[in-house]
């Protein structure tokens, strides 16, 4: 295989030695590996490195001039392969330097070193992909390896035509992986459409996928398209695969084998020019074995998998979630809001069974409630209360906790539109009055009290024997309180309260 034998999408190794008759030995054996080369002078090294995207590998071989020792750090996303050459050691430290051929050449030492060029060139850190829906690809945000995992076989299987089986734990996202596969594939301006085989009853599947004639079953008073006819040219995402009936799962295979289908109560084949992109949260290998679902179904739909990981195995990207569902949320409902470090901390504790799904349904949450804010683990839900945190408790004036007080009194009142206290309530509120009036005027000194200085001693007195009743076991006592533990911990540290020394 000669330098003119290259093929359009195959990467070539470049040959650069200025010694022909050598290039001419290392050319034989890559033809006799089965690899696409071509050869230049150093002189044109760098010319032809110009457009690096056509390069596989580098091969550097005999004496190298200074000029090559620059062009392999002007060039970190090209591997370089170094060959018979003088003083290697010093541009052997260059981290795309992969490895060195040594005399004699022989097919195992030069296939595992074109071997690692490969894998250079899939692991090379790549830039974010441009969507024409940015929002959907932010539940696949993340520097996790997880997650780049993800994204490099999306990227891979998007230009084929390949079937595509999305795995995964509910909330995950494998929608947005459908949705993305498409968006990158030549399909991209077809429609896209999805369909939950678990939502729609058993004997009307047939009918949402095929379409069904007019008159075909009772009900049917007009001719109707089926799923597979509006995805024509695109894209169809049979979400929740596992949940289809059997029957159906032969009739989905037989369109599968031959791309062709009749609409339910009609005799015409139709072409289903469709990509197939399937997802579960089951699996579907032990649902064979139970006899729930089909084998041969499942070849045909797993010709490329992708396991999208749960919340919990890359919790590193929490942070960056946050940041991106909040950009979303603040982009639809105009506000926003931001958690303190504890908050995300405490955040990357829980196990998040929902997975990505239960993490934008509490953000939501928490926009609701402290929408513009800063949000604490103290305003955290209990659950995702996983670390220590100081409750903050201000001191308000005393004119303010009076009116609270007030406030407190009669919010179990009810008032009519007039803003008046219901006849019954008043009578009743009254009546209480009169009762109370005589008692506790003997509890009160003549000299008065100090209110505040009463309430705090008096609670105390209370937190010191929920504490004593328990041991000092901080968590049985708040409960006892009807409190947080958090809030109890604060008002022992506030009033000195320590369990004593035997």
């Amino acid at each position: 295989m000669n330098e003119t034998a290259t093929l359009i999408g195959h990467k070539q190794v470049l040959v650069v030695d200025n010694d022909a008759g050598r290039s001419q030995q290392l050319s034989t054996v890559l033809a006799f590996v089965g690899e696409h080369f071509i050869h230049c002078s150093q002189e044109q090294a760098g010319k032809m490195l110009s457009d690096s995207s056509h390069i596989l590998t580098v091969i550097l071989t005999g004496n190298v001039s200074p000029d090559c020792a620059r062009l392999i750090k002007a060039n970190p996303s090209v591997p370089f392969i170094l060959h018979d050459v003088l003083d290697a050691n010093e541009l052997a430290t260059s981290v795309n330097v992969i490895g060195t051929l040594f005399a004699p050449l022989n097919y195992a030492q030069l296939t595992e070193l074109i071997h690692h060029c490969h894998q250079y060139h899939n692991k090379l850190p790549r830039k974010a992909m441009k969507l024409g829906s940015s929002a959907l690809f932010r539940s696949l945000i993340g520097s996790s390896e997880l997650m780049a995992q993800v994204r490099f076989l999306i990227e891979q299987v998007a230009k084929t035509p390949a079937s595509v089986l999305v795995l995964g734990e509910s909330g995950t996202g494998k929608e947005v992986v459908a949705r993305n596969i498409h968006n990158l594939s030549e399909r991209a301006k077809a429609p896209f459409v999805p369909l939950n085989c678990g939502a729609i009853p058993a004997e009307l599947l047939e009918s949402e996928l095929f379409g069904h004639e007019k008159g075909a079953f009772t009900g049917a008073i007009s001719t109707r398209k089926g799923r597979f006819e509006l995805a024509e040219g695109g894209t169809l995402f049979l979400d929740e695969i596992g949940d289809m009936p059997q029957p159906m799962q032969v009739k989905l295979l037989r369109v599968l084998q031959e791309r062709t289908f009749e609409r339910v109560g009609g005799s015409k084949s139709i072409k289903a020019n469709v990509r197939i992109i399937a997802a579960t949260h089951q699996d579907l290998e032990e649902m064979i074995k139970a006899g729930s679902f089909r084998e041969d179904l499942f070849y045909r739909l797993n010709v490329f998998p992708i396991e999208t990981p749960a919340l919990r195995e890359r919790k590193e990207d929490i942070p960056l979630l946050l940041k991106e569902l909040l950009t979303r949320f603040e982009h639809e409902q105009g506000k926003t809001l931001r958690f303190t470090e504890k908050a995300i901390e405490s955040l990357m504790e829980h196990p998040w069974a929902g997975n990505v799904r239960e993490l934008s349904n509490l953000i939501e949450r928490m926009l609701i409630m402290y929408g513009e804010q800063i949000v604490d683990v103290a305003e955290l839900p209990l659950k995702y209360q996983h670390i220590e945190v100081q409750v903050y408790n201000p001191e308000y004036p005393e004119e303010l906790q009076e009116q609270d007080a007030i406030n407190a009194l009669f919010s179990g009142f009810d008032y009519d539109d007039d803003d008046d206290v219901c006849d019954e309530q008043q009578s009743e509120l009254q009546s209480v009055n009169e009762q109370q009036n005589s008692a506790d005027a003997a509890l009160l000194p003549n000299d008065g009290l100090n209110l505040k200085e009463h309430l705090a001693d008096l609670e105390v007195s209370l937190i010191k024997q929920s504490l004593i009743k328990h041991d000092f076991v901080v968590a049985r006592a708040a409960e006892t309180l009807g409190m947080r533990r958090t809030t109890l911990v604060e008002k022992m540290r506030k009033y000195d309260l320590q369990k004593p020394t035997e």
